[in-house]
């Protein structure tokens, strides 16, 4: 594994995964990487918080072992559970083969019949030269006890399981936590962390990922989307687009054999971009002739 020595060129690295970073993330990126730090990405949904992991491993060479958070998420999903099934496999071969004789716990309470999931994973993975990267992804959605319990993870990386011990990283993954903020994240936690808030692009930006992620939409296309994406995020909408509906509408247009944006085209392909009802009818009794005015 090869770390960017600089910000420079951590900008390089996630350039050529097709990811247009500015220079805050890669500060950001770069911290956490030479610091040994957690990376805490904050900010609305679908500006790119999850794709930073994602290029972060590919630019690392590494394996990427993700967490999906969510409310009622538990010690038996996030880190491991034993595997029941096998155990009374097990149970019945000792049985069979000793007639009836009693079964030791140890004969079903070892390693092999664990199920690791993702933070077992990544603590079992980071042996050697290449540790994985972890995401923690919307973190926000998961339980204020799964929270503390994650904190005491990210301390020590190390997880104790009380019927074989202590398992411990010994290189620490490197570790992403996005939260999309519909609550609020422990002090605690961040504390450990190197925060950035992730914000929608600038236009310009945007024009950019959008040349860059959709290379065969044409520039004067791209300036259209970007500029009437601005806009439509200027509105006072229930959940405003983010740049992966940027793309979406994009590679939609680019289906429909579209150079440029037009109130037809715009009206009837809205719904790539807005999901709710009431915002669609928002933008439309606005006006959807303005999104498609020329920057």
């Amino acid at each position: 594994m090869v770390i960017p020595a600089t910000v420079d060129e951590v900008l390089e690295s996630f350039a050529r995964q097709n990811y247009v970073a500015d220079r805050g993330l890669a500060v950001a990126v770069h911290l956490a990487l030479q610091l040994g730090r957690p990376l805490f990405l904050e900010g609305e949904a679908g500006v790119g918080k999850t794709e930073v992991a994602k290029v972060l491993a590919a630019t690392l060479g590494t394996r990427l072992i993700r967490l999906q958070c969510y409310e009622g998420l538990d010690v038996g999903h996030a880190v491991y559970e034993w595997d029941y099934a096998r155990q009374m496999l097990q149970i019945r071969l000792i049985e069979a083969r000793g007639g009836g004789a009693g079964v030791d716990v140890g004969d079903i309470m070892s390693r092999e019949f664990l199920i690791a999931r993702p933070l077992l994973q990544a603590v079992e993975a980071a042996r050697g030269e290449v540790p994985p990267v972890l995401l923690i992804d919307e973190l926000d959605r998961a339980d204020e006890e799964f929270e503390a319990y994650l904190l005491e993870v990210l301390s020590d990386f190390q997880i104790t399981i009380p019927e074989i011990g202590t398992v411990k990283a010994e290189i620490p993954p490197v570790v992403v936590v996005t939260s999309n903020r519909t609550r609020e994240i422990h002090d605690a936690l961040k504390r450990r962390c190197i925060y950035h808030w992730l914000d929608y692009p600038t236009f310009e930006r945007e024009v950019e990922i959008i040349r860059t992620r959709v290379p065969d939409v044409d520039e004067r296309l791209a300036r259209q989307l970007a500029r009437a994406m601005q806009d439509l995020r200027s509105l006072d909408l229930f959940k405003p687009p983010g740049v992966a509906e940027t793309l979406d509408w994009a590679a939609a247009l680019k289906v429909m054999g579209a150079d440029r944006l037009s109130p037809e085209l715009i009206d009837q392909t809205l719904g790539v971009v807005l999901k709710y009802r009431e915002d669609l009818e928002a933008v439309r009794e606005s006006g959807v002739e303005r999104l498609a005015e020329e920057p």
